[in-house]
């Protein structure tokens, strides 16, 4: 399916995940290093989940998903061991125009979630489009290979200076050309870097 890649502020929005084993642990992880609200559901929670709620990090209601477990929410992943549930949440979820992400069948949700790549600030998202996300998390890999924890260090770098050149009210393209030039500029010494290690 087309899709458009796009980064969402989730920051003190509410994100339900149906389902308490490794896949909604690996969803929960993603979802707390963006600020969501979590809520979760499930019949019974693996230790990593029950730990985090105990943190405090997550709530948790156990029990079979109920259509009113979606009450308020911007986004739901339905990540549960039983495809017909994951069905009924993603159904529930589309009917109130809600952003819904399903793990054992992509298509049959409205949005999916890439493989990621973070140095610092810098972020580096590889999708298949749901198609096979075992692919886009090796092409993630090769990636990291590539790009060290130095390219977010070059990105703060570039945030600094760019920051700047808004706050002496430099011309839009002025400012463009000279980011643009100072980060080609970075990624060759960079790239020198590697090739000479």
């Amino acid at each position: 399916m087309p899709t458009l890649p796009l980064n969402i502020n989730l920051q003190g929005k509410i994100a339900v995940v149906a389902g308490g084993g490794s896949v909604a642990l690996r969803k929960v992880r993603s979802l707390l290093s963006s600020g969501a609200v979590i809520r979760l559901t499930a019949p019974e929670v693996c230790r990593e989940i029950r730990a985090l709620s105990d943190a405090g990090e997550l709530s948790v209601r156990i029990g079979r998903y109920l259509s009113a477990d979606l009450e308020n929410a911007f986004l739901v992943i339905a990540a549960t061991n039983d495809a017909a549930v994951n069905q009924e949440v993603a159904a529930d979820a589309i009917e109130r125009r809600i952003l819904v992400a399903v793990a054992d069948n992509p298509t049959s949700g409205n949005c999916t979630f890439p493989a990621i790549l973070r140095r610092g600030n810098l972020e580096i998202a590889v999708s298949t489009g749901g198609r096979c996300p075992t692919l886009a998390s090796e092409i993630r890999d090769i990636i990291a290979d590539v790009i060290g924890e130095e390219y977010g260090a070059a990105l703060q770098q570039l945030a600094a200076e760019r920051e700047k050149l808004l706050t002496d009210g430099n011309g839009n393209t002025y400012n463009t050309q000279v980011l643009r030039s100072l980060a080609r500029r970075l990624i060759v010494e960079l790239t020198d870097r590697k090739d000479t290690v």
